[in-house]
């Protein structure tokens, strides 16, 4: 790890991250994890399908940080094939459980009739 303001990075291009990054990183975590469970401990009056949704969010939010901060996935690493290949994974499985679904709820409709 570097002690300067720099990131290290090796041959490939990935970055190693500093202190900063990875203490930024873990504060954004431990907030956005506090956020959810007080949400769900100490509810606030807000309807149970806003709560449901907020901590989605907060869970897409907690993802994103952890892959940045934590796995340094970014433009850079191994050339962008890193991004690359989780984008093209995460477009493939909305695709087959959004189709599952589609099917799930279609075969319901029709077999109830």
């Amino acid at each position: 790890m570097s002690q300067h303001g720099h990131t290290d990075t090796d041959s490939a291009g990935a970055s190693y991250g500093t202190l900063r990054s990875y203490n930024t990183g873990f504060i954004l975590a431990v907030i956005l994890t506090l956020i959810p469970f007080a949400l769900v401990m100490y509810p606030t009056g807000l309807e149970r399908s806003t709560t449901l949704l907020l901590i989605f969010g907060f869970a897409i939010v907690q993802t994103i940080v952890q892959l940045v901060y934590f796995l340094h996935m970014n433009r850079h690493s191994e050339g962008g094939w890193n991004l690359s290949s989780f984008v093209f994974t995460i477009v493939i499985l909305l695709i087959v459980v959004g189709l599952s679904l589609w099917i799930i709820w279609s075969m319901n409709d029709h077999m109830m009739m």
